[in-house]
């Protein structure tokens, strides 16, 4: 079943446009891998999606009772405070305010669902500790758990491992894919394209090149070719 359907989007602000002509859907229970070069939209087209910016042009429909504030989103990690002054508990806890409306208090399903998260990534040994005292992996894990009080639906990850050692890395990518497994869909943004072709079932490249399809398709295109060719050697760091 398709959640989303974006038909000729066009992308960026109000004099610069960054990419157009986007279509794709994504099915529930897809891995979409989007790369590109940097300053190809990416970001962009993530914020698009949440709601959080217009599109220039074009349209995206949400079905599946999905709704642009029952996805589950993980910024890159530059966005994000790492200094929280609050306990793992308290970052992951407020993942759950998208279906809280405006009561002040969490219910207790709520911190049921807090603490169901926190399990399912293995940190509730951590519950207590501050979130700025926590290693780069930590974080993410937090973050990661926090996104999933927003959804059981979809998830938006943005360079989930940029910054993160190789071990960390391919810990993280595994929890993904657990949760791709478990029936979440997955929209990762990634740089690092011979990585992320191993996990994903679907990629989005945009930038220089436009392509949309199946893994397989993407290694053969010229896109695919023309970046996995070399190695994969493209770590465009942000």
């Amino acid at each position: 079943m398709e959640q989303l359907i974006c038909k000729n989007l066009k992308l960026g602000y109000e004099n610069i446009t960054l990419a157009e002509d986007l279509s794709f859907s994504v099915e529930a229970g897809d891995y979409l891998c989007i790369v590109g070069e940097n300053g190809a939209g990416k970001s962009t087209l993530m914020r698009t999606l949440l709601r959080l910016q217009k599109p220039l042009g074009g349209t995206i429909e949400y079905h599946d009772d999905l709704t642009a504030s029952s996805i589950g989103y993980l910024p890159q990690q530059t966005l994000v405070q790492k200094d929280f002054p609050a306990s793992v508990y308290e970052v992951v806890l407020s993942g759950c305010q998208n279906s809280l409306g405006f009561r002040l208090f969490y219910s207790k399903a709520a911190k049921e669902r807090a603490r169901k998260n926190m399990e399912r990534l293995g940190i509730t040994d951590l519950a207590k500790r501050c979130y700025r005292e926590l290693s780069g992996g930590q974080q993410q894990r937090v973050l990661l758990a926090r996104a999933l009080c927003a959804t059981e639906k979809m998830l938006l990850l943005d360079e989930p491992v940029a910054g993160l050692d190789p071990l960390v890395t391919s810990e993280m990518y595994s929890l993904i894919e657990k949760l791709n497994d478990e029936g979440i869909t997955v929209i990762m943004i990634s740089h690092d394209i011979a990585c992320s072709v191993k996990y994903a079932k679907h990629v989005l490249h945009i930038g220089n090149e436009f392509f949309f399809g199946t893994v397989e398709d993407y290694k053969k295109s010229p896109a695919g070719s023309k970046y996995l060719g070399e190695g994969g050697h493209h770590h465009h760091h942000v």
